[in-house]
């Protein structure tokens, strides 16, 4: 059992430096603690911590009204997860949001619809982070049922997808979708079903997480080194084609022409393709980022297509262990990301499996390496 340490979480110390200002000053000028050893703390990064200075960081938030004495020392400690259903689980409040479209030309403009895939994933995701992925009966009869952890609040957005709204009317709903998330203090998670193209939260944890600036291209570089995202998702002709920074038509000016597909740099620095969308393949994405001192958990589930989507969600009911442990873990975050490819044995034809949860494939999960990650992580 591992804990972490979670003084920015009681804090509310967010990792944008414009909204912390003088938190690391007052702590110092308050408890006598060394600044770094005070940033460390705030990170969870420190291996020990004497009594002495656990003593003044708790007289501390008593005094400063973030926590009262009777929930001291225990509420700056929390349990880390050790699966990827325990990520979701041990979310106090976790948030799902998805993606809605609508026919524009009906006759009732109140007429909205969210994917049939995107619904099941989401069944999924409800199913997986209540019951951790099916393995609750066994924790129960190992454990005192009431210290099973599942989230305490449920809560579901709806956001306008790319091409349904006014694009000023898109990002502006999902900025608000996403401050409203961010503005929560306590232990939470967000976990956004769809890509970019049909979520526009999606951009604002990607870039959120990679420290680029949401809705902005990144085409125009001279190479795509720069580009602060690892992966970059191309679009197909006939998709919605929101403007992004970590998706496009090409990953930069030199660019030759590129297939549709989801892309990711690997450790040598070459962007290659994760997989391509035939008959017979699909390719999906998982992300999330863990704030550990923040108790703070941001994840995107998306398929290339709606196909690829469900295939996802049959592979988080049954091969969740695939996506655990992250792939990149330093700076206090934990980072897992990693492009699946499927291969369908016996495709059937084109639109026959629309409704089918039970799509049979043989995955292979790509993680995308830390190297390539942590040369982007926002500080």
């Amino acid at each position: 059992m591992q804990y972490s340490f979670r003084l920015a979480e009681l804090l509310g110390h967010l990792p944008d430096p414009r909204k912390r200002p003088g938190t690391i000053k007052t702590i110092v000028e308050y408890t006598g603690l060394d600044r770094h050893q005070v940033a460390a703390l705030l990170k969870n990064e420190v291996q020990y911590i004497p009594l002495k200075a656990l003593s003044r960081l708790c007289d501390f938030l008593v005094e400063h009204g973030h926590a009262i004495a009777d929930q001291l020392p225990g509420a700056l400690f929390a349990v880390e997860p050790e699966s990827f259903w325990e990520l979701l689980a041990r979310r106090r409040r976790l948030q799902m949001c998805l993606g809605v479209r609508r026919v524009i030309e009906a006759a009732n403009p109140e007429v909205s619809y969210v994917p049939a895939s995107d619904s099941v994933l989401l069944g999924e995701i409800l199913n997986g982070a209540t019951t951790l992925g099916g393995t609750l009966p066994l924790r129960k009869s190992q454990t005192n049922p009431d210290e099973v952890q599942r989230p305490e609040h449920l809560k579901q957005s709806l956001v306008w997808s790319p091409g349904q709204a006014p694009d000023s009317d898109v990002r502006q709903h999902a900025n608000e979708i996403y401050d409203m998330y961010s503005e929560v203090h306590g232990d939470k998670g967000l976990v956004c079903i769809g890509s970019n193209k049909s979520n526009s939260v999606v951009e604002l944890v990607i870039a959120n997480a990679f420290g680029a600036e949401p809705f902005t291209s990144e085409e125009d570089f001279s190479n795509a080194r720069p580009r602060h995202c690892p992966f970059f998702i191309r679009y197909r002709e006939q998709d919605p084609q929101p403007t992004s920074c970590f998706g496009g038509m090409k990953l930069d000016k030199s660019s030759k022409a590129m297939a549709p597909g989801i892309y990711y740099e690997d450790a040598n620095g070459k962007w290659v393709q994760g997989g391509f969308e035939d008959s017979k393949h699909e390719t999906a994405l998982v992300f999330y980022i863990h704030r550990e001192s923040l108790g703070r958990l941001e994840m995107v589930l998306a398929g290339f297509s709606g196909r690829a989507t469900r295939l996802l969600a049959r592979g988080l009911a049954t091969r969740a262990q695939d996506f655990w442990p992250p792939n990149f873990v330093g700076q206090g975050i934990q980072i897992g990301a990693f492009i699946v490819q499927y291969t369908i044995a016996s495709p059937s034809k084109k639109g026959s499996d629309m409704l089918r949860t039970d799509l049979a494939a043989v995955s292979k999960v790509i993680p995308i390496p830390p190297e390539s990650i942590g040369s982007r992580i926002s500080q």
